[in-house]
């Protein structure tokens, strides 16, 4: 899998800014091949602004369009697209519609920790259960937000940088926008979800993004944890060891698909986070007694 952050920061050819854990990139056309699974480690907020791509997570699809502002947090997803040539671009590059161009801003957690600790006096709390159920959250383009994606074009075309400071106050004040608008009320709960808990929900993380085909290494990564610290936590809230859980979920997952889809049964198999057929059957019966097939044709009236 594609991890997109790091890809972004360390590509040569991406215009970019880049503030300690902060990063913001103009017109990154993310995929080369027709689909590709990608994940970030740190949340982010994508305005499309040429194009159009299919996203989708294990429960979920998003159109991506023009004019699309979409919030995502830290995790895995699936895009889908037409065989194009990965191009990162300038404006005046980029007018086919063909080509799917975004701006990107990565947003570190303890940036949107700082604004609301801040803020704490003015805000009028959310609940919390609004944002546990979304990985990805669409944004309404308020004023504010427009402006602050105009501002980044601005920056972008210009020969020199602007000030680290002036990026930082940008931003600053996209995030105090949202966290006061009466239309952005999920992601205004998800950012206060990130000042009321320090670390990201390990089991919420796990949920979401079970069905990828992420190292262990990653999915530490992903939930902010050392790989240590990872397997002990995750051992004391699921009771028994991530490798384990994975191949359960999974299967469980798979059985789920079988029973309530038309997929093809190698579909299925990749859908469930398994990259080999035969082991995926394997397993599958030794959890079930029986093979992917008959299970189907079990379940079917």
């Amino acid at each position: 899998m594609l991890n997109v952050y790091e890809f972004i920061r360390n590509d040569l050819h991406t215009n970019k800014f880049a503030i300690g854990e902060l990063l913001f990139a103009e017109y990154i056309c993310l995929l080369q091949g027709a689909c590709e699974d990608i994940w970030a480690q740190t949340d982010y907020l994508v305005h499309v602004v040429n194009g159009q791509r299919t996203l989708r997570t294990f429960n979920d699809t998003l159109p991506m369009q023009t004019g699309h502002t979409i919030f995502f947090k830290k995790g895995a997803r699936f895009i889908e697209k037409k065989n194009e040539q990965r191009l990162a671009t300038k404006v005046s590059e980029s007018h086919s519609e063909k080509n799917f161009c975004v701006l990107i801003c990565f947003i570190p957690d303890h940036f949107v920790r700082d604004i609301y600790k801040n803020m704490l006096t003015d805000l009028n709390p959310s609940p919390l259960e609004a944002a546990a159920c979304q990985s990805i959250i669409p944004v309404h383009n308020d004023v504010e937000i427009l402006a602050f994606f105009q501002s980044m074009l601005t920056y972008f075309s210009q020969t020199s940088p602007p000030s680290e400071a002036v990026l930082q106050l940008k931003l600053k004040e996209l995030i105090t926008s949202i966290l006061v608008s009466p239309n952005n009320t999920s992601l205004a709960a998800y950012f206060q979800s990130l000042f009321v808990d320090t670390s990201p929900s390990l089991v919420e993380i796990m949920e979401s993004n079970f069905c990828y085909n992420l190292s262990l290494a990653d999915y530490a990564k992903l939930c902010h944890r050392s790989l240590s610290s990872f397997k002990r936590e995750f051992r004391r809230h699921f009771n028994e060891s991530p490798g384990k859980w994975l191949l359960h979920r999974r299967l469980r997952y798979s059985s789920e698909l079988l029973q309530k889809t038309n997929m093809a049964i190698t579909q299925i198999c990749f859908e469930s986070g398994f990259e080999d057929l035969s082991h995926f059957s394997r397993a599958f019966k030794d959890m079930f007694a029986m093979t992917p097939t008959a299970f189907r044709q079990q379940v079917l009236p």
